[in-house]
């Protein structure tokens, strides 16, 4: 026995090992063989099938182009968000920490609910966008794809402040003043200098919103509806409705598949990154 397996200390992770087996490990390798074995034994025929159909592919589409939109919204709004609150003063960040981890409180549904109200035609994103002349009359966002963003972005977006947040905040405000004595400019001092510091957190921000993006559930089911299939939708449907169990592990090991590699490759990018900082 090696020392490792003596030390006493190493019991104390029993708990979660077998919390872990239990509940991740043995249902994904129940996914993993429900869609790999078939009349005559392991197959990979109900993948070959998948992606032969024309429909299963505008699902995939589907799934990463409503995630990449949504990740580009909390990129743009949360890149500054990330600055205000990391060079904000103490009161302020406070503030502003309170308002966006307080809504992480509130559960998925109950904003998704939230959001059919905000996107409907007499709702507050119509009114506005009528309002400042973008619009001439209502119009409906709810059960369309720019509203499925809209919403999706507001519930993932405190997981890509935060990151960004907390690289920002080990960046010595200095580094930008000494570019300015050097005569360079503000634009070439935050592309230069700025910027490459805060990619970790970008990175991370990036993995952290699209691997949730991918993967939703609730919010494409209560804001956009049947007519706009994901696989995560397509999953559900096929265990749900359909009682399809192969279709829907096979749909299942895929998403898991997309959702590994984004956490993955992006771990490895920001690692990759830190170390040349």
């Amino acid at each position: 026995m090696t020392r490792a397996f003596r030390d006493p200390v190493i019991l104390l992770a029993v708990p979660a090992v077998l919390y872990l087996v239990l509940l991740y490990a043995l249902p994904l390798s129940w996914l993993l063989a429900k869609s790999s074995t078939g009349p005559g034994g392991l197959t990979i025929k109900p993948y070959i099938d998948f992606f032969a159909d024309p429909f299963n592919w505008r699902v995939v589409g589907n799934t990463l182009g409503s995630a990449f939109w949504v990740t580009v919204v909390c990129l743009a709004i949360g890149f500054p968000a990330g600055f205000a609150l990391a060079r904000a003063g103490a009161l302020v960040q406070i503030a502003m920490l309170i308002s966006i981890i307080l809504p992480l409180s509130v559960g998925v549904v109950v904003k998704a609910f939230a959001w059919q109200i905000v996107l409907r035609r007499d709702g507050v994103v119509s009114q506005f966008l009528l309002a400042i002349g973008v619009w001439d009359e209502p119009q409906r966002l709810l059960f369309t794809e720019p509203g499925l963003v809209l919403g999706a972005a507001n519930i993932f977006l405190p997981f890509m402040i935060l990151p960004i947040y907390s690289v920002v905040k080990l960046i010595d405000p200095r580094l930008s003043e000494a570019g300015a004595t050097l005569g360079a400019t503000p634009l070439y001092r935050f592309l230069r200098v700025t910027f490459p510091l805060t990619l970790p957190g970008v990175v991370s921000g990036i993995a952290f919103v699209f691997s949730m993006s991918v993967s939703m559930y609730v919010i494409p089911s209560l804001l956009i509806g049947d007519r706009y299939q994901t696989l995560s939708t397509l999953t559900g449907r096929s265990f749900l409705f359909m009682r399809n169990e192969q279709l829907g592990s096979t749909t299942a090991v895929i998403l898991l598949v997309l959702a590994v590699s984004i956490v993955v490759g992006s771990g490895w990018l920001a690692k990759r990154l830190g170390s040349t900082e």
